[in-house]
């Protein structure tokens, strides 16, 4: 492969914070390497409109701290079919762009995977606030989304008590229970309800809940994944069912959004200067992840094609705590 002179950056899907503090990594990485950098604004959909700017040291100035993405963001349908690729990949011909830096999720990993079926050589950073990207043991945007999540519940708790009601708390997670997992353990849930999980029992919950009012507890914290579904009927429910008053509170996109803590600066951070430094070493088609405490990459085909299975650990340790 020859060397690297020019690379465009985007950022697609689902935003989440700490972005922005990968994307000032990678121009700043690149432009010590003598490598041009080219922002495309709005993902894949920018791309194909030829939505670009030149980006430089001072262009990344004073973002690591903002939550989103500068570049802003996008899902583009025409991606998912051939002709959308193939304009695509044409797009980044007529660039010059030796590779491409894709910094999103699931579906931007696809779109960029069809990219290096054609031709072009991507390289991938994963950011998601949903950690459901099963070759990495990090995704940019965790770590803040369960600050924000545990924050908002532990202001409910408070309310809740001193009402004595019970709180439904729907956190993001269509297709995963990651967030909704850890918000449970950090929030001292009582019951946590997750996609992996392959029933949700009302009856079972609303048995907890007496069984809970027998010991003395006066008011019940569930945390429910939105691939779940129905948190606002599961509540109503609920108090019909029991008579104790119960609210469902739904957190949404308030997750996506607030400064990134340090822990998801610091691996955005590091992640854009790993994605160049594999540039720098003429490795092509790359996914940047987070594993066994180092910075690695390994090759996209074998990235999409990771395949963990759920470990049921965490949520008996819940269960555990919740008595």
């Amino acid at each position: 492969m020859e060397s690297i002179k020019k690379v465009g950056v985007l950022t697609s899907g689902g935003d989440a914070p700490g972005m922005n503090a990968a994307i000032r990594a990678v121009v700043r990485s690149a432009v010590y390497n003598n490598i041009q950098v080219i922002g495309i604004k709005r993902g894949y959909e920018g791309l194909l409109s030829g939505e670009i700017v030149e980006l430089g040291p001072r262009s990344v100035s004073d973002i690591v701290h903002r939550g989103g993405t500068f570049l802003l963001t996008a899902r583009c349908q025409e991606m998912m079919n051939d002709e959308g690729v193939e304009r695509a990949y044409k797009i980044c011909k007529v660039l010059s762009l030796d590779a491409l830096i894709v910094i999103g999720g699931d579906g931007s990993f696809h779109g960029a995977q069809k990219l290096s079926q054609l031709g072009t050589n991507v390289i991938c950073i994963p950011a998601t606030i949903d950690l459901d990207l099963d070759c990495t043991e990090y995704t940019i945007g965790f770590d803040t989304a369960i600050n924000t999540g545990m924050e908002a519940i532990n202001k409910i708790r408070d309310t809740s008590s001193s009402h004595e009601r019970c709180s439904l708390v729907e956190v993001m997670g269509r297709h995963a229970g990651h967030i909704a997992l850890w918000c449970s353990i950090t929030g001292g849930a009582e019951e946590v309800l997750i996609p992996e999980m392959n029933t949700v029992n009302t009856e079972t919950i609303i048995q907890q809940i007496f069984a809970n009012r027998s010991k003395g507890k006066t008011h019940n914290l569930i945390v429910v994944a939105e691939g779940v579904g129905n948190t606002t009927q599961m509540a109503k429910t609920i108090e019909n069912i029991t008579g104790i008053e119960t609210r469902a509170t739904i957190l949404g996109h308030l997750q996506r959004g607030g400064s990134p803590t340090a822990l998801d600066r610091m691996h955005a951070s590091m992640m854009g200067y790993t994605a160049i430094e594999t540039l720098m070493q003429k490795r092509k088609n790359r996914v940047v992840i987070f594993k066994n405490g180092k910075y690695e990459d390994i090759d996209i085909n074998e990235a999409l094609e990771c395949k963990k299975e759920y470990d049921n650990k965490l949520y008996e340790i819940i269960k555990m705590l919740a008595i």
